[in-house]
């Protein structure tokens, strides 16, 4: 019997099993009455209180977040990015089209006053990255700034207190956290010129403050775990509402006319009786297709590839993308493979065996990461073989020996594999405790395999390792840093890279800004003779190399019928080796990643315009550098050296070794066609276990702080279960990072969905209102930079527009400000374009002028705000001390602000005193360039016949030094301030800094690029306690920085500092420069 096709599949789709509907994961709830808003899938959605069947009110492929529903339960408050931007929107709470209330803010939305306005935070009108209040009326649209310099969440109470949380959210992932910044909860009473701490005695975490009749709610995790508690309205009389164990309550809010809490716990909602603290959790349905959980595709590949390799005669190319292998043909037609059909596992650098019937790649499937040979047909019955069974961390950088019975590959502990591919085993033949091995490469007999080993001085020497005895040599020693060992094929000669050439650009110490030793194209290359005798072919030729040649070109002498066999490689003679060694004679350049055909060298050459692939000739006269492929991103020779490829511009080429790329013939145009599908579910099942399993091999402490991070891993993974988009894996993970307690745990990133639109809302450097009476929107506030540097100048105070606070903005591209609720709406998709504007001096129309301004960004009004802050700060130090006292901030400690500081500190390195400032400092790694500045001491004197002396050394500071921290001083920033202490050179005055002090590299990535960083390298003291991770930095003298008086304009910390350095220089003063008497050598007159 004959069935029909479609009858037969019909059949057979209805035999499968049927799948459990997933049940959605549950965030960021609002409650009153008896509706229930919430986030799910990055949309919004309504239920009843007692749960069931949910309603979805938003449907934008963007995320919308953080819902609260009007004191009426009619309205939802809400963020979303409809357009890019993260900004504050209203909808009715039935459902409907959503209304923009805010245009640049970034606003996160807090709640509604009991009047009916949005409070929401922002940092949009602080100049320091500071977050504040502002209410907003919605049917007005009419905002009001709450006067607090810091504020990021707040609720009012019915006499008008408002209690709000002072810091925002310090961005780690850190639970049971007790550093400077956090969280607690303040109170601004109505008319009161201060704010007064509530939960000051708690030096734990207290935020999210909620009301209900006399008492204050507030979420905290005063018993380990984030519960709701409650306490008087003056901070007194605090208890324990809620008693959840095990995940953290979240995003807790209560509704006021029934005194009924909701909040997030776990992937769940629970709605708590806040007088009992009896809990129940909500059962919702998800009336849902979970779109974000069906297969997706993905169409420019190209953005996911890690790996590029070709096979071993080129006419192929297996890459790594998104985790997945691909083979390519490399010539115009063919198919492309998809070699590894597995969803949930990850696969990296796969490249292909010697004999080009297989592949050999690093892989997750059996929960560690193994060594997998796989087919390149992509056939789903081929057999697939894991290779190594003892993984215990990551492992990276596979390299097949050329015979294939060997594969070479290193680890996150330091340590170089060699994989028997006979035996079917593997050991360990290196080891280093400085760092990881690298450039691994085999000889063209697959005997030895040379390797750089990173050494105790900081250096990288090259060694070799010698299969067939298990011996390793020192082939360079630890002096200087070698690396890229190529073997030329005949094995003769080992080819690397070394930096051995230093011709500092700067002469000498003498110069404005402390000129040092800077030594750029420091890198060589470098022969090395494998066997005594050999002759650099990059020598002139002589007499006797012409008399050698002619002796090799006589005929041998064979018998009939006899066969030569084919000669072998040299042996490599270790002995007195170091001493084999020749220079290329090339410049000295930033070169990189050496090979060699045996014809040619091959490297990267890293310069000013880009990096390119350059080439050389072996030979003994007119040695060069030629140029094959400028601005390309990698390169690779074929293992028969016939071909390169290289990546450029998001493309491959392919072409002979022998020549060059012909850009039409040589790109690899199968890729312009090429996508592939992925499986969400499965992958973000796969993060999961990667990101524990990455956390474990890349954390500083190999116990991890004593947890048990197993079973860490499947309390999570219920939750886990439950994702339906990628913000929910986000969540999960930063529940599940946290039990470490430690920072520089942050979970960002990752392949979120959004919408098509990016439109960014453009500014004019200015703040204004809406003066209906003067004609359109007031200027109260130009952020103004220092003139020194003017391509910093705000749009508006550009010479030829040069607007003043109280001009009147009447017209923004010929549409009347005043016809709009925010003028900023014109300012959409304006960024980096001309806008003309109408401006009526002081407000009179009378004298009203056009001008042309080019808008900011958004970001770039962000730098402006802080260069103000910045500039009032100095000119707040001039006034106080005229050319006595001299300041330097420092936002971070990164290259732009090594610059910052070549600019502030030396025009007043001859002050009396000196104030550095890294009060909201984020972090780098410079710390330590700053601090030998500001130890050097001066010693000497030199004086000319005329002017005043000079010292030794050079612009070494010789006054008093202060520096000044806060709560957001955090990283290098606190290094930077715990440094400056031990080495005695001054005082710290503020407040505890973040206390984050496990310095990472962000280098354990997901396979969506997503990340929840890992806190690699903790720091400890000489006399061996850790340093500031948890606590802080502890200053010298405190002194608080207080929201209203900070709002009001005030400074107390900068003010204490000048104080201080004026108080101690009054009592041990700048020892003055006195020139001795010159001596007197005359030669006295015989009598």
């Amino acid at each position: 019997m004959i069935i029909p096709a479609p009858f037969f599949l019909a059949t057979l789709a209805l035999s499968q099993p049927m799948q459990a509907a997933p049940r959605g994961y549950f965030r960021t709830p609002s409650l009153r009455g008896e509706t229930v808003v919430f986030a799910a899938e990055g949309d919004l959605w309504r239920v009843a209180v007692g749960g069931g069947g949910a309603t979805r009110l938003t449907t934008h492929p963007s995320e919308e977040s953080n819902p609260a529903l009007s004191p009426d339960g009619k309205w939802v408050a809400f963020s979303a990015s409809y357009e890019g931007p993260d900004e504050v929107y209203v909808m009715p709470s039935t459902g409907g089209e959503p209304t923009r209330l805010t245009f640049g803010a970034g606003g996160t939305v807090a709640g509604w006053t009991k009047d009916g306005k949005i409070l929401y935070a922002t940092g949009k009108h602080s100049s320091l990255p500071s977050t504040q209040l502002v209410a907003l009326d919605p049917n007005t649209k009419q905002r009001t700034r709450i006067p607090l310099a810091q504020a990021s969440d707040g609720v009012y109470d019915d006499v008008g207190n408002l209690f709000f949380t002072r810091f925002d959210f310090q961005g780690s992932q850190t639970k049971r956290y007790q550093g400077g910044t956090a969280q607690n909860l303040w109170k601004l009473a109505p008319g009161a010129t201060e704010a007064v701490a509530l939960t000051a005695d708690f030096k734990g975490t207290s935020r999210n403050p909620m009301v209900w009749k006399d008492r204050v709610y507030f979420l905290s995790d005063r018993d380990g775990i984030m519960n709701v508690w409650s306490m008087d309205t003056n901070g007194k009389s605090v208890k324990q509402v809620t008693h959840e164990t095990g995940f953290d309550v979240q995003n807790p809010q209560l509704d006021t006319t029934t005194g009924k809490l909701i909040y997030q716990h776990g992937a769940d909602l629970y709605v708590a009786d806040a007088a009992t603290g009896t809990s129940t959790k909500l059962g919702i349905t998800l009336s849902s297709d979970f779109d974000q959980l069906r297969e997706r595709w993905i169409t420019r590949p190209l953005d996911w590839v890690t790996a590029a390799h070709l096979s071993p005669s080129g006419d192929k190319l297996v890459l790594t993308a998104r985790g997945q292998v691909f083979v390519v043909p490399t010539g115009k037609t063919g198919r492309i493979v998809e070699a590894t059909r597995k969803p949930g596992v990850r696969y990296r650098e796969a490249r292909f065996l010697p004999d080009g019937k297989g592949l050999v790649a690093l892989s997750d499937e059996s929960g560690e990461v193994e060594l997998w040979k796989l087919p390149p047909t992509g056939e789903v019955t081929a057999p697939r073989e894991q290779l190594t069974k003892d993984g215990q961390v990551l492992r990276w950088d596979t390299t097949p020996s050329p015979d294939g019975k060997w594969i070479a590959h290193t680890d996150k502990f330091n340590r170089l594999h060699l994989y028997d591919a006979t035996a079917k085993t593997t050991k360990v033949i290196a080891t280093s405790d400085d760092g990881g091995i690298g450039s691994v490469t085999f000889s063209p007999d697959s005997r030895y395999i040379a390797f750089s080993f990173p050494c105790a001085n900081s250096f990288s020497q090259l060694r070799l390792y010698d299969i067939k005895t298990g011996k390793t040599t020192e082939l360079t020693t630890d002096r200087y840093d070698c690396s890229d060992p190529a073997f030329s094929p005949d094995g003769k000669f080992l080819y690397f890279l070394s930096d051995r050439s230093f011709n500092s650009k700067v002469g000498s110490p003498w110069g404005p800004r402390q000129p040092e030793p800077f030594f750029e194209n420091q890198t060589q290359v470098f022969a090395l003779s494998l066997q005594p005798g050999n002759r650099s072919p990059f020598l002139p030729e002589n007499e006797l190399d012409a008399e050698k040649k002619a002796e090799e070109k006589k005929p041998e002498e064979k018998k009939p019928d006899e066969k030569k066999p084919e000669p072998g490689l040299p042996a490599i003679v270790t002995e007195g080796i170091a001493t084999r060694l020749s220079l290329v004679p090339v410049p000295a350049g930033s070169y990189g990643n050496l090979k060699t055909d045996g014809k040619k060298l091959f490297l990267t050459a890293n310069t000013d315009s880009g990096t390119h692939l350059m080439a050389i000739v072996i030979r003994s006269e007119d040695i060069k550098l030629d140029t094959l492929v400028t601005g390309i991103g990698s390169y690779e020779l074929s293992a028969d050296s016939k071909k390169l490829l290289v990546g450029q511009n998001n493309a491959y080429l392919v072409f002979d070794a022998s020549g060059g790329p012909d850009p039409a013939r040589s790109r690899v145009s199968l890729l312009d066609r090429w996508s592939f599908s992925l499986d969400p579910k499965e992958e973000w099942k796969q993060m999961y276990d990667e990101a524990w399993r990455l956390h474990r091999d890349y954390f500083y402490d190999p116990k991890l702080h004593n947890v048990d991070w197993p079973a860490l891993r499947e309390k999570y993974r219920p939750l886990a279960a439950r994702i339906a988009c990628r913000a929910d894996l986000s969540d999960v993970l930063a529940q599940l990072m946290g039990e470490l307690s430690v920072l520089h745990t942050f979970v960002y990133g990752g392949d979120q969905r959004g919408g098509t639109d990016s439109v960014g809302v453009a500014t004019l450097g200015a703040e204004w209102e809406k003066d209906e009476a003067k004609g359109g929107w007031r200027i109260t506030r130009l952020w103004r930079t220092d003139p020194d540097m003017p391509e910093k100048l705000g749009p508006l105070l550009k010479p030829g527009v040069e607007a003043s606070e109280g001009d009147v903005i009447a017209q923004i591209n010929g549409v009347p400000t005043l016809s709009l609720d925010d003028p900023a709406q014109l300012l959409r998709a304006q960024t980096n374009k001309q806008v003309r504007l109408k401006l009526f001096p002081g407000g009179d129309s009378s004298k009203a002028r056009d001008v042309i301004v080019t808008a900011i960004s958004g970001g770039q009004e962000w730098d402006l705000r802080y260069s103000d802050w910045e500039f009032t700060r100095r000119q707040a130090v001039e006034k106080a001390a005229p050319g006595k006292l001299g300041y330097v901030h420092l936002r971070a400690m990164g290259s732009g602000d090594i610059a910052q500081w070549e600019r502030e500190f030396y025009p007043v390195f001859n002050r009396d005193g000196l104030i550095i400032d890294v009060r909201h400092n984020n972090g780098g790694n410079i710390d330590s360039w700053i601090l030998e500045k500001l130890a050097r001491k001066a010693w000497m004197f030199w004086k000319a016949p005329v002017g005043a002396p000079t010292w030794n050394m050079q612009y070494a500071f010789r006054g008093k030094v202060v520096v000044l921290c806060d709560e957001s001083t955090a990283s290098d920033g606190e290094a930077f301030a715990e440094g400056f202490k031990r080495l005695g050179l001054g005082k710290v005055i503020g407040t505890r800094t973040w206390g984050g002090e496990v310095w990472l590299t962000s280098s354990n990535t997901l396979v969506d690029r997503g990340i929840a960083t890992a806190a690699e390298f903790g720091v400890f003291g000489p006399e061996g306690n850790w340093l500031i991770e948890g606590h802080g930095v502890e200053p010298d003298i405190v002194v608080d920085n207080l929201p209203r008086a900070t709002y009001d304009g005030k400074d107390a910390q900068l003010d204490a500092a000048i104080q201080h350095l004026l108080k101690e220089l009054a009592k041990n003063p700048v020892p003055k420069i006195k020139v001795p008497p010159y001596p007197d050598k005359s030669f006295p007159k015989r009598r």
